[in-house]
């Protein structure tokens, strides 16, 4: 990464105490530029409480408390525009359980460089999923084959939630006008990246099921996925995304 850059790591949490401290330090330690924000939806476990503590200690390490949870596009809204405030160069979206490993962080900053959003795929290079159970790893696969079909996004990995935006890109959308608020909203983003023309890439990675605490996984979200790429598809058609 150019040694003026700044990178800012987006945390959407709800109810991650026995991660958030843990993947903050390893993240914090991948480079010297790298800075962290956890927006989070007033967990009852204590999470923003964790941040709160460790934000006093390292600068780096920046929270916004939301009033109640709404939902994870609406976090990474609000994380965007404070992102943007701030002048981050490089903005990432990241889950807080480790199944996205930093270890990949490197190759985004690497990649980033040359393009305009980095997305880590789990299809890229085959298929690189740990301990999901069949049905679950058989949905997400042709869910996105389902997104190819249906919206044009040529991405390999529609829905993953690990990805790296120069600032000008969030800058050029209109952050309003997403409402998509479950894992819709991954590839709602990504539609209007690539309808702006922007560059996209996709680099493999490994997704691993988390080890500690609760899926956010619903049938609400499965549903709106499901309805919403035709919706997707439509405003795209129309010249509205």
């Amino acid at each position: 990464m150019n040694e003026e850059k700044k990178a800012l790591i987006i945390f959407p949490t709800y109810n991650e105490k026995e991660n958030i401290e843990i993947i903050i330090k390893d993240v914090l330690e991948r480079d010297s530029r790298i800075n962290v924000l956890v927006v989070d939806d007033s967990s009852p476990d204590g999470t923003g409480e964790i941040v709160d503590r460790m934000a006093l200690e390292d600068s780096r390490i920046n929270v916004l408390h939301r009033s109640n949870k709404k939902g994870l596009g609406r976090a990474y809204i609000a994380g965007f525009k404070w992102a943007i405030e701030h002048k981050f160069d490089y903005i990432f979206e990241m889950d807080a359980d480790f199944s996205h490993d930093p270890k990949y962080l490197p190759d985004f900053l690497n990649a980033i460089e040359k393009y305009d959003l980095v997305l880590g795929s789990r299809y890229i290079s085959g298929v690189n999923v740990i301990n999901w159970p069949m049905k679950r790893l058989l949905l997400s696969y042709y869910a996105n084959v389902y997104t190819r079909i249906v919206t044009g996004l040529p991405v390999r990995d529609g829905t993953g939630g690990f990805k790296c935006f120069r600032r000008e890109v969030l800058e050029a959308l209109d952050l309003d006008a997403i409402r998509s608020n479950g894992y819709i909203f991954q590839i709602e983003v990504s539609m209007r990246v690539w309808k702006k023309g922007y560059r996209i890439k996709e680099i493999p990675i490994v997704f691993a099921d988390r080890e500690r605490g609760t899926s956010k996984m619903s049938k609400d979200i499965v549903r709106e996925a499901i309805w919403k790429v035709w919706y997707l598809r439509l405003m795209s058609m129309l010249g509205k995304i």
